[in-house]
């Protein structure tokens, strides 16, 4: 893609499916001659705050849980499925914590 100023590019990472889309990976080129100014908006599909219930809450709470499980994001995204000090784990049942 050729930019001009002030545009803006928009792609997304994973399929609908929630299957990383190989075809998103990039790079950006070095800058050979003036600047190179970048700015980086992420769109989450789902909320970051929503509570998980007291008690301990077994459950997934997206539906592509599974299927990321499958693919291994219990070890490559620890934070979201499982838990971190800031984030409640969203996919507990999937990756088998509970």
């Amino acid at each position: 893609m050729k930019p001009l100023r002030g545009d803006a590019l928009l792609f997304f990472s994973l399929h609908p499916t929630a299957v990383p889309d190989i075809s998103s990976l990039h790079a950006g080129c070095p800058v050979i001659e003036g600047e190179k100014w970048s700015a980086t908006k992420r769109i989450h599909v789902d909320s970051f705050d929503k509570n998980v219930e007291a008690g301990g809450n077994c459950t997934d709470q997206n539906e592509s849980c599974e299927r990321w499980a499958a693919l291994g994001e219990r070890t490559k995204n620890t934070e979201y499925t499982v838990e971190s000090p800031d984030l409640p784990g969203y996919c507990r049942r999937s990756s088998k914590v509970c």
